[in-house]
């Protein structure tokens, strides 16, 4: 039964990725706005967004926030088929870089840093900016539930995101080992919830929370650098790369790990809809 619905769910998609191709960028996002929105609530509950808005005491009209997150989900998913534009530049005029020299100054040094982020819009061009800047870079992703669909959604990061792509888990964790010993870099998305974590504040709530940055920092004395992208005007993106951070190798998984958590709660607040708070962050 399983495998029909993944069948079904990848053929329906497979439809609607063909009409964003046709409609063009801002077409898709527009229409992918209005179908996160109205169809959003069926395969997203909006009540669990409600729910971890409470919990993170965020202020203001929660349904319109939760409306417009999965109204920004839609806009995500439209836009997955215009990434190879993004990648040569056809739609290069949509995005800024604020920080653009460290970029820079990591390329020229060779240096191998841990960028730090979480799921904002539009997320997966973080990593395809930071492989346009010449930084030799590995992304952690997870799986989709659905093979079908996870198999087109690999090509299509490896293809036109970033090469190396890495499996979250215990056999990506060893790769990620080996490849930071070669020099590489790692783009880590610090805001999902992992099974093999730490418990550490998140909105003033233990969360169980990835350790990766740490352990990297700690053995192998990696800088950490937070970037963050936000959507302006609907279809405009900018992306900031913070000043890459030296953390003492003396500080503990937890301290660098909660410090990590402090940092990801100040870019969600900058833009609240524009996180997905569909993740149960706090959940045991």
């Amino acid at each position: 039964m399983k495998r029909f619905y993944h069948l079904v769910q990848f053929i329906l998609i497979s439809f609607l990725f063909n009409i964003f191709k046709i409609i063009g960028f801002k077409n898709s996002s527009n229409l992918g706005f209005v179908i996160g929105k109205t169809l959003g609530p069926i395969v997203r509950s909006k009540s669990s967004i409600i729910k971890n808005l409470k919990r993170a005491n965020i202020k203001g009209d929660i349904e319109k926030i939760a409306s417009n997150v999965l109204g920004n989900y839609g806009r995500i998913f439209a836009e997955y088929v215009h990434l190879k534009k993004f990648k040569n530049n056809k739609l290069s005029k949509y995005i800024s870089i604020e920080g653009k020299e460290y970029l820079d100054h990591i390329k020229k040094n060779k240096k191998k840093v841990i960028f730090v982020s979480g799921h904002f819009n539009n997320f997966e061009l973080m990593a395809m900016q930071i492989e346009k800047g010449g930084i030799n870079c590995a992304a952690i992703y997870r799986p989709l539930n659905n093979p079908y669909l996870n198999k087109v959604m690999e090509k299509m990061r490896r293809r036109h995101i970033c090469k190396k792509q890495i499996k979250k888990g215990r056999s990506g964790t060893r790769e990620l080992v080996k490849l930071i010993k070669e020099g590489t870099s790692i783009a880590l998305m610090v805001d999902q919830r992992v099974r093999e974590g730490e418990k550490v504040p998140f909105f003033n709530h233990l969360a169980t929370s990835t350790t990766i940055p740490a352990q990297f920092i700690k053995k192998y004395g990696c800088d950490l650098v937070p970037i963050y992208i936000e959507r302006k005007n609907k279809f405009y993106f900018k992306m900031y790369v913070s000043k890459p951070i030296k953390i003492s190798k003396n500080k503990s998984s937890f301290e660098i790990t909660k410090f990590v958590n402090q940092i990801l709660e100040k870019m969600i607040l900058k833009n609240i809809d524009q996180w997905i708070w569909t993740h149960d962050r706090w959940k045991n």
